[in-house]
């Protein structure tokens, strides 16, 4: 084709687009709800017109297309992998991720109806509580439309969501979609489908979502030996636990790893001071139980008496040969300090596998020789160190070898990251401290990739949280100025907790040993749940009163609303047998709104569990439990679950309603686990 018949095809393209446009113009009225243009003669002849001009636009457009490319190689055809769709209600657990699901529905139709486009967005929200804009949405067509226009199709985001909606295959789980404002596409789920998942969990229990599985190292909470744990650890341990349940309920390979400093020149001091204080440690363990307190008496003797101090490095030299005695020393200060970190454990319910910075002592020297070998390592100042990036020397780079050619922090991380890719076989490295290492641990993950420890798709990830602050927005600590111990803190718990307990009188109604479940549950438990319920990157307030209140987002209110919940099937004098025989007679029906929009949050479970999995943000996780909470009080409010009569005698039972309750018990319950908070069947 010369030049001159392509630039007459633009022409008549540019015609039909200008002519398209003034009928759409006229269309928009109907759209925008003008009711009176409905009866206008002219709308039939102008919705014909327009299904041609745009047939016409597509040919020309088309052959526009195939001109511009005649002279080039052909365009690559998109290829992409289509996605399985649940086809059957019976086929499906309890498991099913919704927003997933609609993703896959949905793709498929922007793929039917826009085969050119290379990764059209595939944009799924959750509604708003109004149910006239659906359950979700799909918000596609708006970024689509965006897309197109920098193709030179003219569209609007309502017609595109009008062609996505025709080519959407139907699925199980919808009951129906409607085009809505601008183009959004409103998805009302079908009852048919919830009911059939509840019923499965009420049955079968709550099961993971399928995930593809995988070895995932946690690095958390990391105290230093001969140092008491204090409220600074207090995020690391709570937070890091959490994670690890979360990815542990999802069936990942989860190591939780306790990397403890029990290494460097601080060790000198200690063995020095123990060797004076208790000459005879070898044969007689030392009543070294404060080790607080023996950390301080060998610092002042060690900042203080220059023999002192000239003993101290003798012994690090003594301790990093091997030296027998002073290895058992070592070991045995360590062993003191693991104890007293293992009552903290025990008491939050944390499993942890120590390992310490003396476990990488021979891997340092490994990693070093090779980051040599590879010349990856630069002299600076007399120390070797390495930058993440060989081009661009900027931010801070690693300190592999000081001057002394000593190691640092940095080579011990190297050392660890190569051992838990290579050895561990890692996929995922996650590793939870405060927000201030950030910087450090995107250093780290640039220098292991450059090293070509990393591969590709493993990445070190920093779960990074802000800092606990008293009730005067400064850092939290004792009156006196001191750090607070967590030993404290937590006594401290228990004490508010049973406090609380007294004053609503449950030690009137509850035996010794069920008041004393209930104390430890609220004290952990609000501890806990006031730490998670923060987004983490956030610093946030440490306070006895709000943690214990119950009204509001807090583990008490969640711990009695669990409890209250669990007490209606105890009231009916219904068991979990008698539930599960109904269940298999009528399964789910939702007959009131409220039973509905109960069962629309329960069945959001997995979706909440996934996006928490990914991004590592415990409050979400929260923040839906509180969900759960608030929306059964509502159904409650409206829907009897047990009928009495004037005298309190039971007449009727709602089991379908019973079996709603279950479900939303067992939920919260999973939840609670997730979090790391234990529950009671009686507050």
């Amino acid at each position: 084709m010369s030049d001159s018949d392509h630039k007459k095809l633009e022409e008549r393209t540019s015609k039909a687009e200008r002519e398209a446009k003034l009928i759409e113009d006229e269309l928009e009225k109907l759209a925008s709800g003008d009711l009176s243009f409905v009866n206008d003669p002219r709308l039939e002849k102008l919705m014909t017109d327009n299904e041609k001009l745009k047939h016409r636009l597509e040919i020309l457009e088309n052959a526009i297309k195939a001109t511009s490319s005649s002279s080039g190689k052909a365009a690559k055809p998109i290829t992409r992998k289509r996605p399985t769709l649940v086809t059957d209600i019976s086929s499906v657990e309890g498991n099913v991720c919704i927003v997933d699901e609609l993703k896959n529905v949905f793709s498929l139709g922007i793929l039917s109806a826009y085969p050119d486009l290379e990764d059209p967005p595939v944009v799924i929200t959750l509604s708003s509580n109004n149910p006239k804009f659906g359950d979700y949405q799909c918000n596609s067509a708006m970024p689509i439309s965006q897309l197109l226009k920098a193709k030179n199709v003219k569209t609007n985001p309502r017609e595109v969501a009008n062609n996505i909606l025709n080519k959407t295959p139907s699925s199980p789980l919808i009951e129906r979609v409607e085009v809505a404002g601008a183009g959004f596409l409103n998805i009302y789920l079908n009852k048919a489908f919830v009911e059939h998942v509840l019923n499965c969990v009420l049955r079968f229990g709550i099961k993971p979502p399928p995930v593809k599985r995988e070895r995932v190292i946690v690095d958390f909470s990391s105290p230093n030996i001969a140092k008491e744990m204090h409220v600074g650890h207090l995020r690391s341990t709570i937070i890091g636990e959490s994670v690890c349940r979360v990815l542990e309920f999802l069936n990942h390979d989860v190591l939780r790893i306790n990397h403890l400093g029990d290494w460097g020149t601080q060790f000198g001091m200690l063995i020095a001071h123990l060797q004076d204080k208790f000459p005879n440690f070898k044969t007689h363990s030392p009543p070294i139980s404060d080790l607080q307190a023996f950390y301080k008496e060998s610092k002042k003797r060690f900042d203080e008496d220059e023999e002192f101090k000239k003993r101290a490095y003798a012994c690090v030299v003594q301790l990093q040969s091997g030296q027998p005695d002073y290895i058992a020393a070592w070991k045995l200060i360590c062993e003191v300090s693991r104890r007293e970190f293992q009552k903290i454990y025990d008491r939050l319910d944390i499993k942890i596998i120590d390992r310490g910075e003396s476990f990488y002592q021979s891997r340092m020297d490994v990693v070093v020789k090779e980051l040599k070998d590879k010349g990856l390592l630069e002299e600076d100042e007399g120390r070797l160190i390495m930058w993440g990036n060989a081009e661009k020397h900027d931010g801070i780079p690693l300190t592999v070898v000081k001057s002394d050619g000593g190691y640092t922090y940095d080579t011990s991380d190297m050392a660890t990251i190569k051992q838990r890719v290579e050895e561990e076989k890692g996929d995922r490295f996650i590793y939870v401290t405060d927000a201030g290492q950030a910087t450090h641990f995107v250093v780290i993950d640039a220098c292991a990739r450059r090293a070509g420890i990393l591969k590709e798709g493993q990445n070190v990830e920093h779960v990074g949280f802000g800092v606990v602050l008293g009730e005067d927005k400064k850092k939290f600590k004792t009156r006196s100025g001191d750090t607070i111990k967590l030993i404290d803190l937590l006594d401290e718990g228990l004490k508010r907790s049973l406090d609380k307990l007294v004053e609503k009188g449950r030690d009137k109604v509850l035996t010794p040993e069920e008041l004393k479940k209930a104390q430890e549950a609220v004290a952990y438990g609000c501890i806990k749940y006031a730490d998670l319920s923060h987004n983490r990157v956030n610093d946030y307030v440490f306070s006895f009163d709000k943690m214990l209140d119950d009204k509001g987002n807090t583990a008490v209110y969640l711990l009695y609303a669990l409890t209250r919940i669990r007490s209606i099937a105890r009231t009916a004098q219904i068991s979990i047998e008698q539930l599960l025989e109904e269940a298999q007679k009528t399964g789910f029906k939702f007959s009131h709104e409220a039973e509905w929009k109960l069962g629309k949050v329960l069945l959001r479970f997995p979706e909440v569990i996934l996006k928490v999995a990914n991004d590592l943000y415990l409050h979400s996780l929260c923040e839906y439990l509180y969900e759960i909470s608030s929306t059964f009080t509502e159904f409650y409010d409206k829907c009897y679950c047990v009928e009495k009569d004037k005298e309190g005698k039971i007449v009727k039972i709602i089991y379908e309603r019973l079996m709603l309750c279950e479900v939303t018990a067992r939920i919260m319950e999973k939840c609670l686990d997730i979090l790391g908070i234990k529950t009671v069947s009686k507050m």
